[in-house]
């Protein structure tokens, strides 16, 4: 087996996965110093994390690029149980979730959100450790699914914000459209703005607004709808809801931005892929989510 590259903080060891194996064996190369009944007992306990998520199942396949985590103090990791959010990854300097439509990413001005995906995840954190706290690197919107990610500590925070288009390397949402788009590839660029109502307006003159660049293809069609594979260029608000209204195929259930009633209870849209370098070890890190079987659902012959 290759070395897998390797940190430790705090009594923590966290390994990458350089080939396919099992989770047991994969632990039983990385501490030969360990009974097979000693890392079972890991196991059980939850000291293992994959990923981010804890793992008690010793035949958890591991994929290249995986991270693994063991918390050697003995203490097991608190788990976050959520209906809306779920935790892809986790380590000392950033977290990872994959929120579920419906959920406000962060609470707005009015302040009338009790739980968003921040206060959800602050809240696990704070279990954890009372002294942990959470910072906004980026936000997705309220009606979309998908990947977000969180800093746990200020510098990092800015360091994301600061050097964004620098640090993130690939961005991929997953769109299902009223209709077919006549250009199977296609890239969309306009200067967008936001109302005093809320709303973000297209414009094609320079100056108008700022730049939003979107690049998609098409994944699956039928006489109805098309399923779009999206990637975005730039992180404006609302972004690519107004680029499928300004082609004239927009998303399925987004009303605000031209779209019928959605025949999947929800809007089509959701945020597949996100890649990163590392702001601390400089490793680039890539998570991707399955598409919502709602919407594979409606390309079923």
């Amino acid at each position: 087996m290759k070395n897998s590259k390797a940190y430790n903080k705090d009594k923590q060891t966290t390994l990458r996965v350089k080939e396919p194996m099992a989770l047991m064996a994969f632990l039983g190369f990385h501490f030969n110093g360990k009974s097979h009944t000693a890392l079972k007992s890991m196991l059980s306990k939850k000291q293992v994390c994959v990923n981010g998520i804890p793992i008690s199942q010793f035949n958890h396949p591991l994929l290249p690029n995986d991270s693994v985590t063991v918390n050697t103090t003995g203490k097991g990791q608190y788990e976050l149980k959520h209906p809306k959010v779920s935790v892809v990854f986790e380590d000392d300097d950033v977290i990872v979730i994959e929120k579920a439509e419906g959920l406000l990413a962060v609470a707005t001005d009015d302040g009338k959100e009790n739980a968003t995906a921040f206060s959800i995840v602050s809240d696990y954190l704070k279990k954890k450790d009372s002294r942990n706290r959470l910072f906004i690197v980026h936000r997705i919107d309220r009606e979309t699914s998908g990947l977000m990610l969180f800093a746990k500590n200020k510098d990092v925070q800015m360091e994301m914000q600061d050097h964004w288009h620098e640090i993130v390397t690939e961005r991929v949402y997953v769109a299902v459209v009223e209709g077919v788009p006549t250009k199977e590839e296609d890239t969309i660029v306009t200067f967008l703005r936001e109302s005093k109502a809320f709303k973000v307006h297209a414009a094609y003159q320079a100056g108008a607004g700022k730049q939003a660049v979107t690049h998609y293809r098409l994944m699956r069609k039928n006489e109805h709808f098309a399923m779009l594979k999206v990637e975005l260029e730039t992180g404006r608000k609302n972004q690519i809801r107004v680029h499928m209204q300004e082609i004239g195929h927009p998303i399925i259930g987004d009303r605000k931005y031209g779209g019928g009633p959605s025949p999947i209870g929800r809007i089509g849209l959701h945020a597949r892929i996100l890649a990163f370098i590392h702001p601390v070890t400089h490793e680039t890190l890539r998570f991707e989510t399955p598409v919502p079987r709602k919407f594979s659902a409606l390309f079923l012959a």
